[in-house]
């Protein structure tokens, strides 16, 4: 008797969704909360309290709605075969156009030409109102329809540029690969992921936004200066306009070895008046650097990455899988796609660890920085960019331990306020 592959999928990929619409009317009831946390009351000013309650509650009823459509639409393409049908669909269009159906490498091409329209289509509504009605309504959104409109066609332009080669490759990797494939892909990737972690920064990310050097002044020299006691390879300090787009702020690093970058939003620096806050913040992400969390991670990811390629060789020519969802032949992308849609319960569980790693991480780095003195810069900072992003004062315990990869905020100026004590 064949196992029922497919219907147990969609089976788990329903009960997911139930699980985590669970989460979120936990969270959506935490959000309607008329006050503070006790921790945060003397701290968040009433009025940034309200709008951050509203913004968070728009966002909360937009994303029930979204979640809904997207089950919708996922069970349905899995459940009534519309995932063969569309493949097949894709490889009857290129002998109208001269080209050979039986070469999987344009049969794919072809398939996710027609995926990456559906999802610009049907994603687009969802798109332009979170952008346009709930970022606007709530003074974020600073983009006119051009800008959007000319983003999304310089995206497209870069998948078409980028996506060809890469799928080409894999394709050929797992043809030619052999008993070895797993070791040949996560070669492939690693090596793909250091390219990208190198080009993005200098050939795509100024494509969408303008980089230009922190202008001379206090705030260039003590963040010099920081990095410098740190022995922190500071290469170059830049400033990006955020503000072009979004009112929301933050602020990364990047490179590597002996090139690291610091990227600082202009908005970071619009709305933290007092640079010693701007600097701690900066302490805290040179926190991540110093007690290596970006190498950790990047270990973490590759790890992961293998055991998936070990996992997809195990299944790949498994006839009962793919007839189960419809198809007759085994081509590699399907493979890929059936194979992510078998071990969504593992990855949901990896999610979790790596949202305890991440929070873990996030105190040992606000520990650094007060380490280095910077507890009272530290803690005001945090709060700013808490009122500024407006977000969510009020979190569901269960809701933030699932979904978040940084610590809420009360529990971030309690671990503060901990040290430092201890330090005094």
């Amino acid at each position: 008797m064949a196992i029922p592959y497919m219907e147990t999928v969609v089976g788990f990929m329903i009960v997911m969704y139930i699980f985590e619409s669970y989460l979120d009317l936990r969270q959506h009831t935490a959000l309607k909360l008329p006050t503070l946390p006790k921790t945060l009351v003397g701290v968040i000013s009433q009025e940034k309290f309200e709008k951050s309650r509203a913004y968070s509650l728009d966002k909360s009823y937009f994303h029930f709605v979204h979640e809904f459509v997207t089950i919708l639409m996922d069970s349905a393409i899995l459940f009534f075969g519309i995932l063969p049908w569309f493949w097949k669909m894709c490889g009857g269009v290129l002998p109208m156009l001269g080209l050979d159906p039986e070469n999987e490498i344009l049969h794919t091409l072809s398939f996710l030409a027609g995926v990456t329209a559906w999802s610009q289509i049907t994603d687009l509504p969802f798109s332009l109102y979170s952008t346009f009605v709930i970022e606007s309504r709530h003074g974020f959104n600073k983009q006119t329809i051009w800008m959007f409109i000319r983003d999304m066609i310089k995206g497209t332009l870069l998948s078409v540029i980028l996506g060809p080669p890469i799928v080409a490759a894999i394709i050929y990797i797992v043809q030619k690969g052999g008993p070895y494939l797993a070791i040949y892909l996560w070669a492939f990737m690693f090596i793909l992921s250091l390219v990208m972690m190198t080009i993005y920064p200098v050939l795509i990310a100024p494509l969408f936004n303008k980089f230009t050097p922190l202008p001379d002044g206090d705030l260039r020299e003590k963040i010099e200066k920081l990095a410098s006691s740190l022995k922190f390879p500071l290469k170059k300090l830049f400033v990006v306009d955020g503000s072009t787009r979004s009112s929301h702020s933050n602020a990364y690093m990047y490179g590597f070895f002996k090139n690291k970058r610091i990227v600082l939003y202009d908005t970071l620096i619009q709305q933290c008046k007092n640079e010693d806050e701007i600097v701690a913040v900066i302490a805290h992400e040179l926190g991540h650097w110093k007690l290596n969390h970006t190498t950790y991670s990047f270990i973490a990811v590759q790890i992961l990455a293998f055991c998936q390629f070990g996992g997809y060789t195990l299944v790949r020519n498994s006839t009962d899988l793919f007839r189960s969802f419809g198809f007759d032949t085994q081509p590699v992308l399907i493979g890929l796609i059936i194979f992510q849609h078998t071990v969504i319960p593992l990855q949901h569980l990896v999610s979790f660890g790596l949202n305890l790693v991440s929070r873990a991480f996030e105190f040992q780095a606000d520990a650094f920085a007060v380490k280095l003195g910077y507890a009272k810069d530290l803690r005001p900072a945090l709060v700013k960019l808490q009122e500024e992003n407006l977000s969510a004062m009020n979190t569901d315990p269960l809701y933030s331990a699932y979904h978040y990869s940084h610590p809420p905020l009360v529990e971030r100026l309690r671990a503060i306020d901990g040290l430092d004590k201890k330090t005094d």
